[in-house]
């Protein structure tokens, strides 16, 4: 990863969390079926809002099995009580770690932890900082998405039907109208994606495709203003995408392939591109806030 993202590895202090262990859970919960629950202290205002610090603890003491499978939390107000914040907060925590598969609610026993044979949705650790790590976290699914995209461009060469050929060549046309209009076109590049996911006739990578680009539409942002700033960069991608869709049209799969992994490098290595004199104007700090935010919002 280093050789795309250029960034030497960081190590860093993991986020600290609100509180420590917990104290024993209630009376009416077995040693076994509860974790720990310590004395809380009102918790710091540092990244993140309350409900993110909540959350990040519960999710934790949960995968560490502090929490046995069908153990029940503790109630709202003893949450409250031990977080020291609001029941709001605390209901907003547990509505994500509902979203994310931890715990659900069961009639008679409030809310209970989830076994691990139950399906637990797919999230990736962003471990985002500040904007260099938000570039560096950006980086990494662009290094990830590569090796999908290769082999989703391969597929729909071999399996594209004519009027999905089409598509392709239509939203290849949709990027160039819209960088003819001054827009950035981010989302008529997502759409070029989706055309060909849809080629390779395997619903899987669309859904892959979608996931992992909800992390890269302040990124392709990023890029879209230096190209703005180096018309070379605004060839390039146009010819980047060129060779996809002619691969895809001839049926090409090896060639389909390498013109996807080499498009999805040279997409990190024009958003390292981005110069001092980029992020330090008004475009380049609003991009900035964007990227971090977006990430973070995603972890």
């Amino acid at each position: 990863m280093e050789k795309i993202c250029g960034f030497p590895q960081q190590g860093g202090a993991a986020k600290s969390g609100i509180m420590r262990a917990m104290k024993n859970a209630d009376a009416s919960t077995s040693p076994r079926h509860a974790a720990d629950l310590a004395p809380a202290h009102a918790p710091t205002r540092g990244k993140g809002t309350l409900a993110d610090h909540v959350t990040s603890v519960l999710a934790r003491q949960i995968r560490d099995g502090e929490f046995a499978p069908d153990a029940r939390l503790p109630s709202e107000r003893e949450l409250t009580e031990r977080f020291a914040v609001s029941r709001t907060v605390i209901r907003e925590a547990i509505s994500r770690l509902k979203s994310e598969g931890l715990v659900g609610s069961r009639r008679g026993s409030g809310t209970v932890v989830l076994g691990a044979n139950q399906a637990t949705p797919f999230r990736l650790d962003m471990q985002v900082e500040d904007m260099r790590d938000s570039i560096r976290a950006v980086l990494r699914v662009i290094e990830l998405r590569r090796g999908v995209e290769g082999e989703m461009a391969a597929l729909a060469a071999q399996r594209r039907t004519k009027v999905q050929n089409q598509a392709i060549q239509q939203a290849l046309k949709a990027i160039d109208k819209a960088a003819e209009d001054g827009r950035d076109g981010v989302q008529e590049d997502f759409a070029f994606h989706a055309a060909i996911s849809n080629a390779a006739h395997n619903p899987l990578y669309t859904s892959l495709v979608q996931f992992l680009s909800q992390f890269l539409h302040a990124a392709i942002r990023v890029a879209r203003m230096n190209e703005a700033r180096r018309s070379d960069f605004g060839q390039q991608v146009r010819s980047e995408h060129a060779a996809i869709a002619r691969a895809i049209a001839d049926g090409d799969a090896a060639a389909a392939r390498a013109a996807a992994l080499q498009h999805m490098e040279n997409s990190a290595q024009r958003i390292q591109a981005a110069d001092r004199e980029f992020w330090a104007s008004e475009a380049g700090q609003a991009a900035a806030r964007d990227l971090a935010r977006q990430v973070e919002t995603k972890e």
